[in-house]
């Protein structure tokens, strides 16, 4: 009889390509993600920790092969503030996972409380070697992959994933086929798996997976490009219809503005048209930060905002959009805005004095286990001393304290684990 109970559960972790992946939360609904093999039907059975016997079911949906045999699940019978257990069905019959399936709801705290502390893991430069279509000679990416091991380890209610979250080669970005393969292998990488099943997932892109190298608005590709993102993650929102991969999102007291810097972008070579975000986008960021109430703004792009040095793609090679953002939060008294962004393959804190107001940081942090490089003769003038971190590393940042005294803790670990610098941002110096 125990033969009979586990052959079924072997055979259907076998169609299971990649998954489940936990990915937006809020109070009243949570959005999970799945890839099976071949066509399947797949469902999420799901329960509050405290109340076990109510079990819920998400609709079923048959995955396709047009969309890699991926889909997204809604877990919509959840109330704010719970914590749940999760299990996947394919072809009505679970496939058992040998770690921890749990999401979580925000809480219903405005108005009634302080808002509540909570940790996010922020990274980016995530590579992972394919031989065949990898470059000749030494391996670009980590041989090992326990820097997901640590961070899955310390627990985050949620993870930034914030560009180059996956390497398109050349053999992938002309073709749907080869964009959803590479797409495919980097998910389905089994170090990943844990991470993906508890913590809540949000990404934005940068140009390797958008397109090649340096790619622009000019790249004929990237329809193909944002539907494969949309297919892959599972964010709450997209600011522009079929137009980039713009979002935000709040959690707790935090809002979150994941930016695109592909869709708009001008060629580096050409100097007559200098975009960045462009002015579209750039319009919406500005009115949003105005609207918002959120005690920290955190700015979320794949390339660096402070950083004077004219570097590779720096914001500050388009120096007539870049102030235009910073001018508008000076006029404006915006309070609480925090950059976050990688794409450099090294990790620092920059920091620019502003006279009449208080600074602004910018967090490069990267790469998670794509190659590394070493700055040392980059001109940031603003960077922070101690701040330069050329290992593979991701940022963990914590957010609390009462609302009289609401903090900003970003922790530096390198793939090990160890600590490599820390640094706080107090809410009252934001202002």
């Amino acid at each position: 009889m125990g033969l009979c109970c586990v052959l079924p559960l072997t055979a259907q972790v076998k169609l299971l390509q990649s998954g489940p992946m936990v990915g937006y939360a809020d109070m009243k609904e949570v959005m999970l993600w799945v890839q099976t093999k071949e066509a399947a039907k797949v469902k999420i059975k799901y329960w509050d920790k405290e109340n076990p016997k109510q079990v819920y079911t998400t609709k079923e949906v048959k995955t396709e092969a047009d969309n890699a045999f991926a889909t997204h699940l809604l877990a919509n019978k959840v109330q704010p503030g719970r914590k749940y257990n999760y299990e996947l069905y394919i072809n009505n019959k679970k496939a058992a996972r040998p770690y921890a399936l749990e999401f979580k709801t925000q809480e219903l705290w405005q108005w009634r409380k302080d808002a509540p502390d909570f940790t996010f893991a922020v990274g980016s430069c995530f590579y992972v070697n394919d031989t065949p279509t990898d470059r000749p000679g030494k391996p670009y990416g980590s041989t090992s992959f326990e820097i997901l091991n640590t961070i899955y380890q310390k627990k985050p209610d949620l993870m930034l994933w914030i560009g180059d979250n996956t390497y398109l080669r050349e053999p992938d970005w002309n073709t749907k086929t080869g964009i959803q393969y590479r797409y495919t292998h980097t998910r389905s990488l089994p170090e990943l798996q844990p991470l993906l099943g508890s913590v809540h997932n949000y990404a934005t892109w940068d140009d390797h997976d958008y397109g090649p190298n340096n790619a622009d608005r000019s790249f004929w590709g990237k329809n193909m490009t944002l539907e494969a993102f949309k297919t892959f993650w599972a964010n709450p929102n997209y600011i522009f219809k079929d137009a980039g991969v713009t979002s935000t999102f709040n959690w707790n007291d935090v809002q979150f503005f994941m930016l695109d810097d592909r869709w708009y972008k001008s060629p580096n070579n050409r100097p007559d048209a200098k975009a960045y975000l462009g002015e579209k986008q750039l319009q919406w960021l500005i009115d949003a930060l105005h609207a918002s109430s959120a005690t920290f703004k955190v700015i979320c792009v794949g390339g660096q905002v402070l950083n004077p040095a004219e570097e590779k793609e720096n914001y500050s090679n388009h120096p007539k959009e870049r102030q235009q953002l910073l001018d508008a939060i000076q006029k404006s008294k915006i309070k609480g805005v925090i950059f976050m962004d990688g794409d450099r393959h090294f990790t620092e804190l920059t920091k620019q004095e502003r006279s009449g107001t208080y600074p602004l940081y910018d967090f490069t942090i990267s790469p998670l286990t794509a190659g590394q490089v070493d700055p040392k003769d980059e001109p940031n003038t603003l960077r922070m001393p101690g701040t330069l971190v050329t290992e593979r590393n991701f940022g963990l940042v914590n957010v609390s304290g009462p609302a009289t005294d609401r903090r900003f803790k970003v922790t530096i670990y390198n793939a090990a684990g160890k600590e490599m610098w820390q640094h706080e941002i107090k809410a009252s110096d934001l202002k």
